[in-house]
């Protein structure tokens, strides 16, 4: 994991999007399979049709250790795709996560794997393989343009996806929305006049 993607994963979510004005963040409606998973990488993307994962497992032979699989699956959530036997190859390949503008199966199974998956829930029907679709192509995910090798970061509040030739400027400002923060909840914690104060300034403008 080179420097720059290092440094993401260790930034929440919501700083990132800040740093973005919240025009790169998937729908809402993607989250973890479960609370604690955590990812960043470069994105391959997969554009698919409802139904047809085969362009899903092609990515899987083209993913280099880390890249993030990114698949545009128009938001179907009747058919998945993925179970737990594609996500287990994934993590043999050492891919750093799966995110789709869709759903998954084999739910128990995939939380037992501890690889960051990030979806719209959970289905039981599968998909076909009748060998349509593409990789490493612009798609649609989840309400936003993802390009190959753009930046995504996921975590428990969602995805977002960076730029790939804005990642330095949006980690400074990440960090920097963070220092702010942190400097602003120690000038009002525990201080309940400051608090008032706060309010009535953030209240009264306009």
């Amino acid at each position: 994991m080179d420097n720059l993607i290092q440094q993401f994963r260790n930034l929440p979510t919501t700083a990132i999007s800040d740093a973005m004005d919240g025009l790169s963040n998937l729908d809402s409606a993607i989250k973890p399979l479960k609370e604690e998973f955590r990812m960043a990488g470069r994105a391959l993307t997969v554009q698919i049709p409802v139904g047809d994962n085969s362009a899903v497992l092609k990515a899987i032979g083209e993913a280099k250790p880390g890249d993030i699989i990114v698949v545009d699956s128009k938001g179907d959530t009747y058919r998945a795709i993925a179970g737990d036997f594609v996500v287990g190859m994934m993590q043999t390949m050492e891919i750093g996560g799966l995110v789709v503008d869709g759903v998954i199966r084999d739910l128990e199974a995939i939380k037992e794997l501890n690889f960051p998956v990030f979806s719209k829930g959970t289905t039981v029907a599968s998909s076909g393989k009748a060998g349509v679709g593409e990789t490493n192509v612009p798609i649609s995910c989840g309400g936003v343009t993802v390009y190959p090798g753009d930046i995504i970061i996921g975590d428990i509040d969602g995805v977002v996806v960076v730029p790939k030739d804005k990642g330095e400027e949006i980690l400074v400002k990440a960090k920097d929305k963070i220092m702010k923060d942190e400097q602003r909840a120690g000038k009002y914690a525990g201080k309940p006049d400051e608090i008032r104060k706060y309010i009535a300034m953030m209240t009264n403008k306009g």
